[in-house]
């Protein structure tokens, strides 16, 4: 500010370099660079994920066939209701529900057991951990082939070593409880690996003070194993039991193989709730309906997801409490 006889002016402002604009302008692209990053994803995910999401439940509403699939007629609930009043729907949620069971609960305790022998120092640690992953790498087809002929009613391996031991053979394949557990089985065969290799990272994640400590105090190795490796592997076991829930919903390719039907048996008694939404879009053309079916999966995983994180917030906060 300088003073002169007409009075204080101010004086005029440089203007701004070259390098000075410079510098801004890399700052401003810095910023953005994250974004750029990950705007493939967010691409995708939006034109693979969102938008089928959101058109899926746009279709749910309105009665559309596949063979036009450009004539919708408005429905409103109407195809929710027709699912509702269905005994078929009613019979793939109980086989869902059942095969879920069947399938879920022995896999994460046999990948629990298995997972505790793999932690200790044997020989031929590496090539056992290998082999746990064979299963799951193998194709559903294959591995759902090769158990639809072990179950053989006529000459099924399965059957010839019940026939060892004085049992009659089984209709593996038009028994309602003996298909749930023969198609069971194909899922357990394939996942009890991959969940073992989880629960393995998760023991070894396990600080060793604390098996030294309960060694110490005279515990044995059952007494550390519920009360050092249950406690620590909690998160994870949460983990899986979550992601084989959602797994059971969707089931589709194990039981669609198994007899090559999707009915799921002559009676629907192995048919789930993926069998079902695809003869109804694609065995019966209603491709209204079939989305109806989707989206009362997702509600249904999102119901399950939510009781399973109610479950383990008040078990936590109980033992908060009891701490």
């Amino acid at each position: 500010m300088t003073l002169t006889a007409s009075g204080p002016t101010t004086a005029p402002v440089p203007p701004p370099s070259a390098r000075s604009t410079a510098g801004a302008r890399r700052r401003r692209w810095a910023a953005l660079v994250p974004y750029v990053y990950v705007a493939p994803f967010f691409t995708l995910f939006a034109a693979f994920g969102l938008f089928p999401l959101l058109y899926t439940a746009f279709v749910s509403l309105y009665r559309v066939e596949l063979q036009t699939p450009g004539d919708m007629e408005w429905r409103g609930f109407g195809n929710y209701a027709a699912l509702l009043t269905d005994e078929f729907f009613w019979t793939a949620l109980r086989n869902t529900f059942t095969i879920g069971v069947l399938s879920t609960v022995p896999q994460l305790a046999m990948a629990l057991g298995l997972a505790h022998l793999l932690n200790y120092k044997l020989r031929g640690r590496t090539f056992f951990r290998t082999a746990m992953l064979l299963p799951y790498a193998t194709s559903v087809a294959a591995a759902t082939l090769v158990f639809a002929q072990l179950f053989g009613r006529d000459f099924g391996l399965v059957n010839y070593a019940l026939s060892l031991i004085g049992a009659g053979p089984v209709d593996w394949q038009n028994g309602t409880l003996a298909s749930q557990i023969a198609v069971s089985s194909i899922v357990v065969w394939r996942w009890t690996g991959y969940n073992a290799l989880i629960y393995l990272a998760g023991m070894q994640s396990i600080p060793s003070e604390l098996y030294e400590a309960a060694e110490m105090d005279g515990a044995s190795r059952w007494r550390q194993f519920f009360h050092v490796t249950l406690p620590g592997l909690r998160p994870t076991i949460v983990f899986t039991a979550v992601v084989s829930t959602i797994g059971a919903t969707q089931l589709f390719g194990e039981p669609l193989l198994f007899e090559g039907s999707a009915s799921g048996g002559i009676s629907h008694q192995y048919q789930t709730l993926g069998l079902y939404l695809y003869e109804q879009g694609w065995g019966f053309f209603h491709l209204g309906r079939a989305a109806a079916i989707a989206w009362l999966m997702f509600l249904l995983i999102l119901l399950l997801v939510g009781i399973n994180a109610l479950i383990v917030r008040r078990r936590s906060r109980r033992e908060e409490g009891r701490a």
